[in-house]
C-alpha cells in the first residue's frame, strides 16, 4: 500500500539522522527535528485510533474538504505536536514512529477501506483519511533534511489530493493547471475554456506542485528558476496558496 510505503521511507530516513540533529531547528518554523519526527508518528497513528473508536453511522466529509481543514486547526496540532515530542530524545522518537507505522499496517488487514472512521473534522471513509495520510507522508517526508525521494504512487496519490483542495477553494474554468503526466484541472472562477489551447495554463512537475501548495516553496521562486511555468494574464494562482 502506498501510504504505508511512504512511512517506511520517512522511517529510513529518521533512522540515519544522526542524534544531534535532533535538537536543531527543523525546516519548519518553530518545531525541531525532533518536534517533526514526534508529529510523523502523530500522523502515521491518527487512522489506527479512530479505527478503534465507535464507527459512525456515515461519512461526512471528503478529502478536499479535510485538507483545507489543516490550516484552521494548525496551532492545535502544532502545540500537540511539541508535547509528543517532549524533550526529544531520539531514541524513543525513532521507536515511536516505527511503532506507529507498524500498528498502521497492522490495523490495515482485512478492514473495510469503506467503512467510516471519526476525524477532528467529521467521519470520512477510511480509504480517504489514508490518502490525507499519504498526503502527511509525502509532504512531512520533504520537510526532513534530506528530504525523502517520495513513493512515485504516493507522490501521485498527494499531487491528486493538492489538486482537488485546489479546485474546491477556487472552482471555475479559467486556470488549467497542470502536473504532467499525472493530472490536470481547471480552476477559478471566469470564462470557460473548451477547445484549443488554455489561456491561462500553469504547468509544473509533481514536488514542486506538492512545495508550493503546502507553502514550502514561494511561487515566485519556483517561477524564476523555471521548476514552475505559467502563462496568461490570469495564470499566477500564488494568492490561492498555500492550501495547508
Amino acid at each position: 500500500m502506498a501510504c504505508v510505503d511512504q512511512w517506511v521511507r520517512a522511517a529510513d530516513a529518521v533512522d540515519r539522522l544522526p542524534d544531534e540533529r535532533f535538537a536543531e531547528p527543523s525546516s519548519l518554523p518553530g518545531w525541531r527535528v525532533a518536534d517533526l519526527v514526534a508529529h510523523l508518528a502523530m500522523c502515521a497513528s491518527a487512522p489506527v485510533s479512530r479505527l478503534a473508536a465507535p464507527t459512525p453511522p456515515r461519512a461526512e466529509t471528503d478529502v478536499a474538504s479535510y485538507l483545507l481543514f489543516f490550516k484552521s486547526a494548525a496551532a492545535d496540532i502544532s502545540a500537540r505536536t511539541v508535547e509528543l515530542a517532549g524533550d526529544g530524545d531520539p531514541l524513543t522518537l525513532r521507536a515511536g514512529l516505527r511503532t506507529a507505522i507498524a500498528d498502521l499496517e497492522a490495523a490495515l488487514v482485512d478492514v473495510d477501506l469503506a467503512r467510516a472512521i471519526p476525524t477532528r473534522l467529521a467521519p470520512m471513509r477510511l480509504d480517504d483519511n489514508l490518502i490525507t495520510r499519504c498526503v502527511e507522508g509525502v509532504v512531512h517526508g520533504l520537510d526532513l533534511d534530506p528530504p525523502v525521494d517520495p513513493d512515485q504512487a504516493a507522490l501521485k496519490i498527494t499531487t491528486k489530493a493538492l489538486l482537488s483542495a485546489l479546485v474546491q477553494k477556487a472552482p471555475g474554468h479559467t486556470v488549467e493547471v497542470r502536473v504532467p503526466p499525472i493530472a490536470a484541472v481547471q480552476c477559478v472562477e471566469g470564462p470557460r475554456h473548451t477547445r484549443g489551447t488554455p489561456s491561462n495554463v500553469v504547468e509544473v512537475d509533481a514536488i514542486t506542485w506538492v512545495r508550493v501548495a503546502t507553502g514550502r516553496l514561494e511561487w515566485r521562486a519556483a517561477v524564476a528558476d523555471g521548476r514552475l511555468k505559467a502563462s496568461g494574464e490570469r495564470s499566477d494562482i500564488s494568492g490561492l496558496l498555500p492550501l495547508l
